[in-house]
């Protein structure tokens, strides 16, 4: 008689001890894109600002309680406001740079997600004078700069291997050993040299293998450039690479060419005008084929997310056309380093790739 009554009460709480567990399981959890954040050379007595990213990688809200810098040269500001799950935030941090020399300093970041506090630093050098590289590498990533965040290799045919080269400064006063992360299969990396000195530049030369290319026009993924050992991937250490392929013509006879279909474009670039308070705004242009066969369009893509487009009829008979609608939206605008452009890929030989290059007025 026990043995039932014990059952009986086993199964009457069992959906309390599901929900209290899936309770236990449902938690905030505050993730920072570094633990330590290199951030190179700082002038002497010129206060700079740094912000440290993380994500709410939890599934419930994140609150930030408190942040407790490590000493009186720090000015910290955080989030008021719940981060919901999967969102980032930022922790702003003002260093005064008052006294010369290398630092270490480090945040107590306390949170809802963790009776224990986490712990985030900056880590550079105070110098008397910073030698300026902004224009040669206008990209600072801390303790190293970039000459730039895009990488794309144009007009590729199957069986090709072109290269293309990522130049380095490295910022900071000790060697670094770049390393390139997230490679896909068809990209490879050389690094010249496996280690740069401080204060000297280095190359990584990019090998794209056309063969292990799925799609056809435009191929693009991000990589990350690691700046130090367990590095983490974020948006500030992105490096977006594109890569267009080609659909080849080469065994087209003389008369096929000359019956081939011919691609015609309305406009090549596209002055989009001002958004003047529209969340989007959109443009319409007109694809025509002129020549003597039916016209394919194969692909339709765009560099930048802030691009959306849409087409009326992929197949154009000869002396139609088709319209093809390109909207800009606002929120997405500044948020993506691809350039402003849309790229058509046809089965016309002799304009198999098109550019309309998208203008959208600074308000």
């Amino acid at each position: 008689m026990k043995r039932h009554t014990i059952l009986l009460l086993f199964i009457a709480l069992l959906p309390l001890v599901n929900t209290l567990s899936s309770t236990a399981l449902a938690q905030p959890r505050f993730v920072p894109d570094t633990d330590i954040k290199k951030v190179g050379e700082v002038e002497f007595q010129k206060p700079r600002q740094f912000s440290l990213g993380f994500t709410n990688k939890g599934d419930k809200p994140l609150v930030i309680k408190e942040v407790k810098a490590s000493c009186g040269c720090l000015d910290v500001s955080f989030p008021k406001n719940a981060i919901a799950a999967g969102s980032r935030g930022e922790i702003d941090i003002t260093f005064d740079a008052k006294m010369l020399g290398s630092f270490y300093k480090e945040v107590e970041v306390q949170t809802n997600a963790s009776d224990k506090p986490a712990y985030i630093a900056i880590q550079g050098t105070v110098v008397a004078e910073i030698q300026d590289f902004s224009d040669e590498f206008p990209i600072d990533l801390g303790n190293v700069r970039l000459m730039t965040n895009t990488i794309e290799f144009e007009d590729v045919n199957r069986g090709d291997h072109p290269t293309a080269e990522l130049r380095l400064l490295n910022a900071d006063r000790t060697a670094f050993r770049p390393e390139l992360m997230h490679l896909p299969p068809y990209l490879s990396a050389e690094y010249l040299p496996e280690d740069i000195p401080a204060g000297k530049t280095g190359t990584i030369r990019l090998t794209l293998d056309s063969e292990k290319l799925n799609t056809l026009g435009l191929n693009q993924t991000s990589i990350y450039l690691s700046r130090y050992m367990g590095d983490k991937i974020s948006e500030t250490n992105e490096i977006l690479v594109s890569a267009i392929l080609l659909p080849s013509f080469a065994q087209m006879s003389d008369e096929t060419l000359a019956l081939a279909p011919e691609l015609t474009i309305s406009e090549s670039s596209v002055d989009m005008g001002a958004f003047d308070g529209k969340k989007s705004i959109s443009k319409t242009i007109m694809l025509t084929n002129t020549g003597k066969s039916d016209l394919h369009i194969q692909q339709v893509q765009v560099f930048n997310k802030a691009i959306g487009v849409s087409i009326a009829n992929s197949t154009i008979r000869p002396g139609k056309s088709t319209k093809l609608k390109i909207s800009v939206s606002a929120h997405y605008l500044h948020k993506s380093k691809g350039r402003m452009r849309v790229m058509l890929i046809s089965d016309a030989p002799r304009q198999a790739k098109q550019y309309i290059n998208v203008d959208v007025a600074q308000e």
